[in-house]
């Protein structure tokens, strides 16, 4: 059971641990991350996305959950429904889909080879949980991202993004099988 201390002292592992994950940027209070009231009937251990309020929740149980501001993809690339997290990285490496080469070559035919984890240009950011329908990949993610300032907004290809020092305080909090709730 995730208690407030452990919590605590697991975000900050995860931010000493991260150095590099510090920024400046100046998020509206509504998408920092803080603990709120969700409806007393979900358990622990989930991740509820609400894409028209551009937040994730990760609930706690008893009627409280930590909430996320985050962004979204551009209309129409988002997924809805119900996934499972089946893998977890650290400064993920990336390559984009060729859906999206097909979509927008100009943006993404530079980077069909992919670009190492960490790369200043790379849009997984610090941290990845790899979302799947049962054991099919559905390529759509939740992970960090070097652009802070598209958080509340849809911006890109799809995949639900989070600054990167609160994804890396989410990683740490969320095991591989946890369920992910995209409404």
């Amino acid at each position: 059971m995730l208690t407030r201390r452990t919590f605590v002292a697991s975000a900050a592992a995860s931010l000493l641990a991260t150095p590099a994950l510090a920024t400046t940027v100046r998020l509206p209070r509504k998408f920092m991350p803080q603990e709120v009231a969700v409806n007393p009937a979900l358990p622990a251990g989930e991740i509820h996305v609400i894409k028209n309020d551009f937040h994730l929740y990760w609930t706690l149980g008893d009627g409280r959950a930590r909430r996320y501001g985050i962004a979204l993809g551009n209309e129409g690339r988002n997924y809805t429904g119900v996934l499972t997290i089946r893998r977890k990285a650290e400064w993920p490496s990336w390559r984009p889909t060729q859906n999206m080469i097909d979509l927008e070559p100009d943006l993404y035919g530079p980077f069909r080879n992919g670009l190492p984890g960490g790369h200043e240009m790379n849009p997984m950011g610090a941290r990845a949980l790899y979302l799947y329908n049962g054991r099919v990949d559905t390529y759509y993610r939740i992970h960090g991202t070097p652009q802070p300032w598209t958080i509340g907004q849809n911006y890109s290809s799809g995949c639900v993004r989070l600054i990167n020092e609160h994804v890396s305080e989410l990683y740490a909090m969320v095991p591989v099988g946890t369920h992910v709730y995209i409404f």
